[in-house]
């Protein structure tokens, strides 16, 4: 089932990406990607020049939506956190809110407990702005999308 789509406004995008910016300096990361349930890529930071970062976001959501169908058969409510150890780049993945996924990518450079220890604060700032994001949504007025359409439009779309 496919989460509904967020609307995204330029204040809270703005306070996003300098999460992700300030995550990716503290944890000394390559790459930081947040990224939506449904795979769509919200903010990024660091070294993702070199990366297909749309399908990475894509095949993150899916890990995510993947595991969580782990956690209800073993019967937990979700795995907020994930970890992928390579060779060169290891993974970390923290679902924030239940709303977003944090994905960190880093290499030797830094340690997975100092990407853990800034991962935490980022989150807890993340989800401030995503709570945030859902009341100012939630009181805004969303536009009924078939009110201008008529039943001779319909008409119209059928006889061409």
């Amino acid at each position: 089932m496919l989460n509904a789509q967020m609307v995204m406004y330029e204040e809270e995008l703005s306070e996003i990406q300098e999460i992700a910016d300030q995550l990716q300096q503290d944890s000394r990361a390559r790459t930081i990607l947040i990224v939506d349930k449904n795979g769509q890529m919200i903010a990024n930071a660091g070294a993702g020049s070199d990366l297909d970062t749309t399908s990475l976001s894509s095949l993150v959501a899916g890990n995510v939506a993947a595991t969580g169908g782990i956690a209800k058969l073993i019967e937990e409510e979700e795995f907020t956190g994930q970890f992928h150890e390579g060779k060169d780049i290891s993974v970390h993945m923290t679902l924030v809110a239940r709303r977003i996924i944090l994905v960190v990518l880093f290499d030797k450079g830094t340690t997975h407990g100092l990407v853990r220890l800034r991962v935490k604060k980022a989150s807890e700032a993340l989800s401030d702005v995503f709570d945030r994001l859902a009341v100012k949504q939630a009181s805004t007025p969303q536009p009924d999308l078939f009110a201008e359409i008529t039943d001779a439009d319909i008409d119209n779309l059928f006889n061409d």
